[in-house]
């Protein structure tokens, strides 16, 4: 029995149930695709959910306002995943008559879909022979066939396309990439992989090898880099805040924050009231003050570590105009300021 067909068989038998799996429909699998990019399924399950409904049809999506998506959104990261979904359900609707597209070549052309979420609805929706390659089937077939090219080089992401694409069964083309997918999340695992009870073991070359730790390969990894933020969280006497929204570009583009301060390093309580910025954010505002944690709080992002204070500001009133703090729980933002929201309970 060779690769494709043992890995067809395990997952009829050992997949686990998932609601996208109940069903052929594009928006469904794309909603799901979109959704569990950088994301786990235990984390995304709840996200899909929500989204299927509240809006159960692109049509729906497509009538949404960018704030209810992206407040859907919270709290699951890489914010530019949910505005690009927002941007292709308008697309969608408005210049293809809410149908979507049925081949590979133009599902390519929405925006926030590549190569490996094209693959996944083609052949999933419409079983066209479009191999899928994500990081479960990177690790899955350079494990299973001793591949140490760098998946993150030019040659490696050819290399594991051509050899994806050569597996593809003649029919069940769908059922196939869901199942490599699948075996590389819970059978073929980053870490301590189930290899006592591989269907593969006696054909895997990193096992037979003793390196499974050692792939798959990656090159240049990015470097990460330091950030000082302080928030200041103003409470006035008639119980409002300041929330601002980001409108520059970036990973927290449109969503609100209190206002913020961004500084080389840690900002110490008694450099608070000298620090310009402050100064210039209190804007002569009679005040008193406090450190909410006086260890930072790191937020961990991809490419950069944010180093957090949040400092309580308790004024008569706002420097400028807020808004009530019954009113933060409407408004999308950062998992970095929901969770201080959550535990600070105004």
């Amino acid at each position: 029995m060779n690769l494709t067909k043992i890995l067809i068989y395990w997952y009829s038998e050992g997949k686990r149930s998932l609601p996208w799996r109940e069903t052929q429909n594009p928006y469904h699998i794309w909603l799901s695709e979109i959704i569990l990019q950088q994301t786990q399924v235990k984390q995304g399950l709840p996200y899909y959910e929500k989204f299927v409904n509240n809006f159960p049809s692109v049509f729906h999506l497509s009538d949404a306002k960018e704030e209810q998506v992206l407040k859907l959104w919270q709290g699951l990261g890489y914010y530019s995943r949910a505005r690009n979904l927002h941007y292709t359900a308008k697309y969608i609707v408005k210049e293809l008559n809410g149908v979507f597209p049925s081949t590979y070549k133009d599902l390519l052309k929405l925006k926030g879909v590549g190569d490996y979420t094209a693959s996944a609805i083609a052949s999933i929706c419409f079983n066209e022979a479009t191999a899928v390659v994500d990081g479960n089937v990177y690790r899955v077939l350079s494990r299973y066939y001793g591949i140490n090219t760098p998946i993150n080089s030019t040659q490696g992401v050819k290399t594991f396309k051509d050899l994806a694409q050569s597996l593809l069964p003649h029919k069940n083309i769908g059922d196939y990439n869901q199942a490599i997918m699948e075996f590389g999340a819970i059978q073929c695992k980053p870490k301590n992989p189930n290899c006592g009870y591989c269907p593969l073991q006696s054909s895997c070359i990193a096992f037979n090898k003793n390196c499974i730790n050692q792939l798959p390969v990656k090159i240049n990894k990015t470097k990460i880099s330091k950030k000082y933020f302080n928030f200041i969280v103003f409470i006035s006497a008639d119980e409002k805040t300041i929330l601002q929204q980001r409108t520059s570009k970036g990973i927290w583009q449109n969503l609100y924050q209190f206002p913020l301060i961004e500084t080389h390093k840690g900002l110490l309580e008694n450099d608070f009231e000298s620090n310009d910025d402050v100064k210039s954010i209190l804007n002569g505002t009679d005040y008193t003050f406090s450190l909410y944690n006086e260890k930072e709080i790191v937020h961990k992002l991809s490419h950069q570590h944010l180093f957090t204070k949040f400092w309580i500001v308790n004024v008569d009133q706002l420097p400028q105009k807020g808004l009530n703090v019954s009113e933060i729980a409407s408004l999308p933002v950062p998992k970095l300021i929901g969770n201080f929201v959550d535990e600070f309970n105004f």
